[in-house]
């Protein structure tokens, strides 16, 4: 049986390991913030951190992955209390959920998971993006652009300069 490191977890899985690590948080493993947009990683909603690094779940299969730490939004906390030294607290959110909170960032939400975890990998590289970083992060720095079919895009780069803040402590 394949086994997967997700959100800190060790998880044993059934599927087979040519089998797109999106149906297996989704299917096997009720992890639902990574969502099924396209299929094809054409628009950024099933994106996880895989060491800290951006991949599309649903082209990636979970062969691809042993050894190596998965993490979805669900995991975003648990990752910033380890990288800051905290004591784990269930109702601490990670910077950038905060920030996509207090700025009411998401509309229908089909992308926002993805964003968010877009803007986490950057923020982790780039404390203090310009506007520009943040739109080449989203567009030109995966293998597609993130795609929001609602156009919140003001909102996510508001967000993401928020989150930038709440990490630096300045906010």
């Amino acid at each position: 049986m394949p086994k997967l490191t997700v959100n800190g977890e060790n998880r044993e899985v059934k599927a087979s390991p040519d089998t797109p690590l999106l149906y297996v948080l989704r299917g096997e493993l009720d992890v639902m913030t990574p969502k099924f947009g396209c299929g094809l990683a054409q628009c950024g909603a099933c994106s996880v951190l895989v060491d800290g690094e951006e991949v599309r779940a649903c082209i990636t299969p979970i062969s691809a992955l042993e050894g190596k730490e998965v993490t979805t939004v669900d995991g975003l906390p648990a990752r910033w209390s380890k990288q800051k030294g905290l004591a784990p607290n269930p109702d601490r959110l990670h910077p950038v959920q905060q920030a996509w909170v207090d700025e009411q960032v998401p509309q229908c939400g089909i992308c926002q998971f993805g964003m968010m975890i877009k803007v986490t990998e950057l923020l982790e590289h780039n404390p203090k993006p310009s506007d520009a970083d943040i739109k080449a992060a989203l567009t030109t720095s995966g293998p597609s652009p993130h795609l929001c079919r609602c156009a919140s895009y003001a909102a996510i780069l508001d967000g993401a300069h928020r989150a930038a803040k709440l990490m630096a402590g300045e906010a």
